[in-house]
């Protein structure tokens, strides 16, 4: 092909739209944590778990605003990255954040629970999460559900529910109705993920356990995994899947 002025104009034309398109997402970075857009109303926040067996680990946790209030599900990492987070909504997105809800019992939901609390946050967790996270000494959320919970932020409602075992025998999963987004934390894997941290897992439930919230939550759009790229439906088939072929 003869390249021309005009060819080589659209190409960086084209090359500059790519590149506005593969940043458009991302609105917040740092050293500890970086926030990117799913939506106008939703986020999700990665924070950086350094693991002696996996490395460098992102660790993804969900933000829903509405009506200038927000929900955060799962903490990010520390104090540090929680602090920044906060203060992101508070300044950048001028937002009151209404409550804080850990998905499990492990660090990386409950890691910067101290720094919510020192601003008067709220956090829940279900009361199974508060028992194992007094037992192995990680920090307490505040308030306690059974097996569900439902949170107005703004004018729309957020929905935790307990859908059985996984990752760990506590987790739970967020889901914002309006959005058609599920926070699927650890419970669910992203695409072509290994099995992961096992510790506390009931891998025999895994996959009938996310077979039921596919069932009850037909409407899914995105999915968010507790750790690496969100997509669709298709990371709870995978999850599905991996879990179901033992």
């Amino acid at each position: 092909m003869r390249i021309t002025s005009k060819n080589l104009l659209l190409f960086f034309l084209l090359f500059a739209a790519t590149l506005s398109s593969t940043w458009a997402d991302k609105v917040y970075e740092s050293k500890q944590l970086r926030i990117e857009s799913l939506s106008s109303h939703t986020f999700v926040h990665v924070s950086y778990l350094e693991s002696p067996t996996f490395g460098s680990v992102e660790c993804n946790g969900l933000i829903f605003i509405d009506g200038k209030e927000a929900i955060v599900y799962d903490t990010p990492i520390d104090d540090i990255a929680s602090k920044e987070l906060i203060n992101w909504l508070k300044n950048e997105k001028e937002c009151t954040v209404k409550a804080v809800v850990a998905t499990h019992f492990h660090a990386d939901c409950v890691g910067g629970l101290n720094a919510f609390h020192q601003e008067g946050i709220s956090s829940y967790a279900s009361s199974e999460t508060i028992r194992l996270a007094r037992k192995n000494r990680f920090p307490l959320p505040q308030k306690s559900f059974k097996k569900d919970l439902t949170l107005k932020v703004g004018n729309q409602l957020t929905k935790t529910k307990f859908y059985g075992a996984g990752h760990t025998h506590d987790n739970v999963v967020g889901y914002i109705p309006s959005e058609n987004v599920l926070f699927g934390g650890c419970l669910i894997k992203t695409m072509d993920a290994v099995k992961g941290n096992l510790e506390d897992a009931d891998t025999s439930a895994w996959p009938s356990t996310v077979k039921r919230l596919k069932a009850e939550l037909p409407g899914i759009k995105t999915v968010v995994p507790g750790h690496g790229p969100w997509g669709d439906q298709s990371l709870l088939d995978y999850t599905i899947k991996l879990f179901g072929e033992e």
